[in-house]
């Protein structure tokens, strides 16, 4: 399965998509509206299918099937070796589209009367950095990577890894991306799906656009917020900045993230609980 090429992702037609959104759980009911277990999904409803209690099943599963090379180097620090190509971060950047696929993939079918707009919104909740280090959690990456830590490696530096949301969420997306070469699209789909259900959930529920909840806060008083980036780091295939909110030259709050756009929302929820103290 190993020799499976990224650039396949990039061949899935349109009918593929939708298949195989069928095919993880959802179906399309006579009139057009998304079900799942009989219970149609419109506007402002959610699709709660059943799942085992153990949303981490089948990609802890897939985790543990892994190859012993690919499941030590998706949860390698690039600190911890020479060669950089021996960390997970190739993994990671291979499985950020597997992830974005498969929940672009679930998410397309359910939401049928959505604009891309909001569709991208709420994908890029349910596959936020804070999402992704929720993941990791349920499937003990952070215990993962303590064991994986070499021996001359401080324990004090180990734990400040550990408890850095973008290093979880890249061993997650390395996860992904492993258990992708390994078990093919398909099945690592299917487990990702699983695994992030309550995320997926939760950006249907309450989708968390707080830019524009600070700009309609702010313009009852006709005050106009911009965001300015403060500082970026990290080498370009993991890039990090920082963004400060400003209204009238003044800084509400700072955000950082791993996108210019994930650090405004940052930014801006700063601002919003700012504002509410």
């Amino acid at each position: 399965m190993r020799d499976r090429l990224p650039g396949k992702l990039l061949r899935q037609t349109f009918q593929q998509v939708v298949q195989l959104s069928q095919r993880s759980g959802s179906r399309l009911a006579v009139d057009g509206t998304a079900r799942t277990g009989g219970r149609k999904v419109g506007e402002h409803e959610v699709d709660r299918g059943a799942h085992g209690p153990d949303l981490r099943r089948k990609l802890h599963d897939l985790l543990e099937r892994l190859p012993e090379d690919l499941a030590r180097q998706a949860v390698t620090h690039a600190s911890w070796v020479e060669t950089r190509s021996d960390a997970y971060e190739r993994l990671a950047f291979l499985g950020d589209s597997v992830l974005g696929l498969a929940i672009t993939t679930h998410l397309y079918p359910r939401l049928e009367s959505y604009g891309a707009g909001r569709l991208t919104k709420i994908r890029a909740q349910a596959v936020s950095g804070r999402s992704c280090r929720d993941v990791a959690d349920r499937l003990g990456i952070p215990d993962r990577l303590r064991e994986a830590a070499p021996d001359d490696v401080a324990p004090a530096a180990t734990d400040a890894l550990v408890q850095t949301e973008r290093v979880l969420a890249s061993v997650i997306e390395a996860v992904i991306g492993a258990c992708y070469l390994e078990f093919g699209y398909e099945a690592t789909a299917d487990a990702v799906v699983e695994a992030f259900t309550p995320e997926i959930e939760m950006s249907l529920e309450r989708p968390a656009d707080f830019k524009s909840a600070l700009q309609e806060r702010l313009a009852r008083r006709g005050a106009l917020v911009i965001y300015e980036v403060t500082a970026e780091e990290g080498p370009p295939h993991e890039r990090r900045f920082e963004v400060a909110a400003m209204v009238e030259g003044e800084e509400l709050a700072r955000g950082a993230g791993r996108s210019k756009k994930d650090a405004e929302q940052a930014a801006a929820e700063a601002a919003l609980d700012g504002l509410a103290t």
